[in-house]
């Protein structure tokens, strides 16, 4: 691709992928459009972008692509918006309602489910409603902005709801904390933190992709900088996006601060292999892929 032709860009429209488009829409190199992560990787499958901020998973679904240097969404413990809530405890959890939002989240959830939670669940795709989720499921996977500003102290379930709150602090294989189900008859298990705990790496949940040439050397020099200016501003960035609650402002501020990591390092590498492995273990993908990176600027 030419640097006279502009690279159409599909980012994700939730407050962690700020920081990696920081000033992208006023670049006269790029043309940048939002969605949910899962129409991120609709639309780079279907040539509609030519690179997307995809979600992990995606990069087996489709392509060949290749992957930006050094630049991720991606957590190492608690990332505190890829949560599981549940109304018993993990190991009683036979069915869980998934957030159709997400691909790499599901598959993360359902790679646990395999191999730390030891359960096989009925998996039903839903749009993010909490209490209806929780009306047809065990459990509930919630991502994004809607799990990291949902207070569970607010959800009303339905009457029908059967919650086994009495058992939260039965030896399970991921047991909640010592007071778990003090105040709300649901709990959240934080699959970024699960996932650290199991492996001892970083989760790599989303990256820039695109087929390999539509990226020049100098335009992933502009996306790295973009990033390292976005990091710069996480009370700027959470000020901008979350206009209504000084509350929330802190929120996200401290969330941009605290849990997401931007950088795609060797230990994200390793979290990101072993990921994949598991998910062909798990069923999920068929097959694992080579690791394939757009040159960067020496």
């Amino acid at each position: 691709m030419s640097r006279s032709t502009r690279v159409r860009v599909g980012a994700v429209g939730y407050l962690n992928a700020r920081p990696l488009v920081y000033g992208l829409e006023r670049s006269a190199r790029f043309d940048v459009r939002y969605d949910v992560p899962s129409e991120c990787a609709r639309l780079l499958h279907d040539d509609a972008i030519d690179i997307g901020l995809i979600p992990s998973i995606e990069y087996l679904r489709g392509g060949p692509y290749a992957i930006v240097p050094d630049l991720a969404i991606a957590s190492r413990g608690p990332v505190a918006s890829v949560l599981l809530y549940v109304t018993r405890p993990i190991d009683h959890v036979r069915s869980i309602a998934m957030d159709t939002s997400s691909r790499t989240s599901v598959a993360l959830a359902r790679v646990l489910c395999a191999r730390l939670f030891k359960i096989q669940p009925v998996i039903d795709a839903r749009g993010p409603d909490l209490p209806d989720m929780l009306s047809r499921c065990d459990a509930a996977l919630i991502i994004g902005d809607h799990a990291l500003f949902l207070d569970p102290r607010s959800v009303r379930l339905q009457p029908h709801v059967s919650v086994d709150a009495g058992r939260w602090n039965d030896a399970a294989p991921f047991a909640l904390p010592a007071d778990a189900g003090a105040e709300t008859p649901i709990q959240a298990i934080d699959l970024g933190d699960a996932w650290t705990r199991m492996t001892g790496l970083p989760f790599v949940y989303a990256f820039w992709a695109g087929r390999p040439g539509v990226l020049t050397a100098q335009d992933v020099a502009a996306l790295k900088r973009a990033r390292d200016e976005g990091i710069r501003r996480p009370d700027e960035l959470a000020r901008q996006y979350l206009a209504d609650t000084p509350e929330r402002q802190a929120l996200g501020a401290e969330y941009l601060r605290d849990k997401i990591k931007y950088h795609f390092g060797d230990e994200e590498r390793a979290g990101l292999e072993a990921f994949y492995r598991y998910a062909v273990e798990a069923g999920v993908v068929p097959a694992t892929r080579e690791l394939q990176f757009f040159e960067a600027q020496t």
